[in-house]
């Protein structure tokens, strides 16, 4: 059984191997994540050269997603690690220094973004080593914050801060970034993720970018502060896919309302016809141990139910002990979980435009006519995500003129991005190239019924208007024109 949930995994250490690359795809992976919170350019490339190579040896399409660090803010370098206990007191220096105890009970340091400190208020909430201590601002000016520790623990250099009660409205897109960027936009990769996303403005200003270069990549917005859960409508629409990035998310907002929005996020995502993918510690235990928790378990399933386009390997792929069997963890959890999944949801969505009523109508043909597969030919890749919305248990499979397309199809739920054809003005010519094909790849089965669905004129962005019944007598028509 194929499953219909696709899974992102992030290449480290643990994976970079051909060999296991390779092995990680035949267990399941439809994208690679390259992180570049670590590692160099060349790192980067060196790994996206094996992808590439071993998905062309699996014949394979694979979608290469690159994750923008953007600005990650840390403390900057401490004299020692600092053993912090509740009612110590932490200053937060605007001026660069080493950080060092300054006296008994008395700690001060700088971080990587001192024009934050100007807009910390008192009694403001800052949290630090990833949310582990909690700092509560009792003075605050434009050089100086002074705060006083509410819990134990140990603190050490360059580790990450957030602010859970402050709109920092820093520029995402960071000087490293956009050298990133143009890193991605060079070696033609499928996927963007950018990271602490405010508003929509932040999407923006990356979409402006790319047209400077005239590239086409997909741009997603992760999730992870509280100011973009306030702004998710902006964000989805101005998006072209959303992460749901739990792990800060976490910090910026009470940890139990994390499942809540997590469900909220992906029905808006649903709703738009966006992919979403939902990230961060799925099966975290997999980085250390090859058994997963059955919380863990559930986490994954869960997100499947909740209508998730994909789940997401972090540690657990890129440094942990077995990549390939977080995968296989992954995929069987999807499988089964997705035997009962409630598929064809012809009543859960508005019908906004000409294509969704096209979409709409198809999805139901195919499973009112218990069609085999339902062959979507998609100049940019819209339709089929369209279709895909209404999670019909039928086979979608895309057709479409360029490899960009099928590679961005790649993250989409049940989107089976399988068949390349050459762009055609002539719609019958376009049909018959396109069934001919599917039949080469071993798709087509004449004792069996397809709906196909296709835009006229043709080639033209949002032209869905076309659905085609194709019995045994008419799939025999085209295979022989």
């Amino acid at each position: 059984m194929l499953k219909k949930t696709k899974i992102v995994a992030t290449v480290g250490p643990a994976s970079e191997k051909e060999e296991t690359l390779k092995q990680m795809i035949i267990k399941g992976v439809n994208v690679f994540r390259l992180n570049f919170s670590h590692g160099s350019h060349e790192y980067h490339k060196q790994n996206l050269d094996k992808i590439r190579k071993v998905s062309k040896e699996l014949n394979t399409r694979v979608g290469i997603l690159q994750d923008i660090s953007g600005p990650k803010i840390r403390t900057l370098e401490l004299k020692e690690a600092f053993e912090l206990k509740a009612n110590d007191r932490l200053d937060f220096h605007k001026e660069a220094i080493l950080g060092e105890k300054v006296a008994q009970n008395h700690y001060k340091l700088s971080i990587n973004h001192p024009e934050i400190l100007a807009m910390l208020k008192k009694d403001e909430y800052i949290y630090l080593y990833d949310g582990s201590i909690r700092a509560r601002v009792v003075e605050a000016s434009d050089n100086l914050v002074q705060t006083i520790v509410e819990n134990d623990g140990f603190l050490s250099s360059n580790k990450g801060i957030n602010f859970p009660n402050t709109r920092i409205n820093i520029d995402v897109i960071t000087q490293k970034d956009k050298k990133d960027l143009l890193w991605g936009i060079q070696n033609n990769v499928d996927f963007l993720a950018i990271s602490f996303v405010q508003n929509a403005h932040d999407i923006d200003e990356v979409k402006n970018i790319l047209a400077e270069h005239n590239a086409k990549i997909a741009i997603f917005a992760k999730i992870e502060k509280f100011d973009a859960v306030e702004n998710i409508d902006d964000i989805i629409y101005s998006s072209d896919g959303i992460m749901v990035a739990r792990g800060d998310l976490g910090i910026e907002v009470p940890y139990y309302k994390v499942p809540n929005i997590q469900k909220e996020i992906i029905r808006k995502a649903n709703f738009a016809s966006k992919p979403v993918i939902t990230a961060t510690q799925m099966l975290f235990s997999l980085a250390k141990n090859l058994n997963a928790t059955r919380a863990e378990i559930s986490d994954v399933a869960n997100a499947v139910m909740d209508g998730t386009d994909a789940v997401m390997l972090s540690e657990e792929s890129a440094v942990g002990i077995d990549p390939v069997n977080a995968v296989e963890v992954m995929s069987k959890t999807i499988i089964e979980t997705e035997k009962h999944y409630p598929y064809n949801k012809f009543d859960h969505f508005q019908l906004c435009d000409d294509t969704d009523k096209i979409m709409h109508s198809s999805a139901y043909l195919a499973k009112d006519l218990s069609a085999n597969a339902i062959l979507a030919l998609t100049s940019s890749g819209k339709s089929a995500m369209k279709m895909a919305r209404y999670r019909p248990d039928t086979r979608i499979i895309a057709i479409a003129h360029s490899e960009k397309i099928l590679n961005m199809l790649s993250i989409v739920w049940g989107v089976e991005p399988l068949v390349l054809v050459d762009k055609s003005d002539e719609l019958t010519g376009l049909i018959t190239s396109s069934i001919k094909e599917a039949n080469k790849q071993g798709l087509i089965n004449l004792d069996e019924t397809y709906i196909l669905t296709a835009g006229f004129p043709t080639g033209i962005e949002g032209s869905s208007n076309l659905i085609r019944i194709l019995k045994k007598e008419q799939t025999q028509y085209y295979l022989n024109s």
